[in-house]
């Protein structure tokens, strides 16, 4: 059977061996869908077994087997979405590899059942496979990189607009100090002032220390002793009233709270779920954390009352660099986040054996729940 053929014919049979795969060799497809996950799949092949029955001069093929080929549509092809939406998805660039090496295995170990022989014919069919899979892979790679490279610099705007602001407060405060006429009055508001400003600029550097951590492949370290978890209920919100002062912060504890924890990188996860509550909130109503012990574990959640999340927004709000309010939540407030926060505290609380998890809806609110184990 003509390869082009087979693959027209047993497409789904492909697809679910591929799908099979995927799922058990990816991280990134975990929790995916049916429908995300093989996304573009289908045309993918559709293109290949086109490509397969095309005809093409040995000048042609030369050029392809370069990448000199020009392809009309590529930016706009089933691989370069499929590209794209990889890297939103939180895949890497191995795992987005990983994918076209099963698919093209599947495809030909799936063939080679139905040929009785290897023929001139056949050598032909595996190599115009070959070389659309080549293709498709050099559309999605060069879509991935280009979507990852994009991320990086909005990251970096992001970054640089941030800082401006606090660093603004910081210098005007201290032309103000610098005036012999300022009283006391005036030199508390302006500590104030200093202390929100180098809260914000503290939490984004221990962000970024901690996400540099982990794109060099080194897990975050953390140095558990037993304590009172309140204590750092307690700190976290002072840190979190710095940062918001207008914003309304409750807290709520029972049972017992003893337990066994980094106090410092747990504090920095409270703190950061704290100025995410805070900055996504409703008006009208305060941001709610509540700590209860269990025989087993410390349970700890950030309540926040402000737009519901989309379920794509549910799936990717731990993934490092995302925006949720520029992507995802058409009236949600605009985003001042470096998009790192959730993702260092997921890593913080996996890193202490404990497990991270987020609930929204209308009635409830949005709720991030940590559940700690006691030792």
């Amino acid at each position: 059977m003509k390869l082009s053929k087979f693959i027209t014919e047993r497409t789904d049979q492909i697809l679910t061996e591929w799908e099979a795969f995927a799922r058990k060799q990816i991280a990134a497809a975990d929790g995916m869908s049916d429908l995300a996950l093989l996304d573009h799949a289908r045309q993918i092949l559709e293109a290949a077994a086109k490509d397969i029955e095309t005809a093409q001069s040995e000048k042609q093929r030369e050029k392809k087997s370069k990448g000199l080929a020009p392809k009309p549509g590529a930016s706009n092809s089933a691989a370069t979405k499929h590209g794209e939406l990889r890297q939103l998805d939180g895949f890497s660039i191995d795992q987005l590899l990983s994918e076209y090496r099963a698919l093209r295995a599947t495809v030909l170990r799936l063939w080679q059942q139905q040929i009785t022989k290897v023929t001139d014919a056949t050598s032909d069919d595996m190599l115009r496979f070959n070389e659309a899979i080549d293709e498709a892979i050099a559309e999605s790679a060069a879509a991935f990189s280009e979507k990852s490279s994009q991320t990086r610099d909005l990251f970096l705007a992001i970054l640089g607009h941030d800082l401006r602001g606090p660093l603004a407060t910081l210098a005007l405060a201290g032309d103000c100090l610098l005036i012999p006429t300022v009283g006391p009055d005036q030199t508390l508001a302006l500590g104030a002032r200093v202390k929100r400003s180098t809260a914000t600029m503290t939490a984004m550097v221990n962000d970024l220390l901690e996400y540099s951590r982990t794109q060099l492949g080194v897990t975050i370290p953390v140095k558990k002793n037993r304590g009172d978890l309140q204590l750092v209920c307690d700190a976290a919100l002072d840190d979190a009233r710095a940062g918001h002062p207008a914003c309304p912060f409750e807290l709520e504890t029972s049972g017992n709270l003893n337990a066994a924890f980094d106090s410092v990188h747990m504090q920095q996860v409270f703190t950061n779920l704290l100025n995410n509550a805070a900055q996504y909130r409703s008006d009208d109503r305060p941001v709610v954390m509540v700590a209860r012990g269990e025989a087993q574990a410390v349970i700890v959640t950030v309540c926040n009352h402000g737009p519901v999340l989309t379920p794509r927004s549910l799936k990717r709000i731990f993934d490092p660099l995302v925006r949720l309010s520029q992507d995802d939540e058409e009236n949600a407030p605009p985003s001042t986040s470096l998009g790192l926060g959730l993702f260092i505290a997921r890593q913080i609380t996996e890193a202490h054996g404990g497990k991270i998890s987020v609930e929204s809806g209308a009635s409830d609110g949005t709720v991030f729940t940590v559940r700690l184990p006691r030792s």
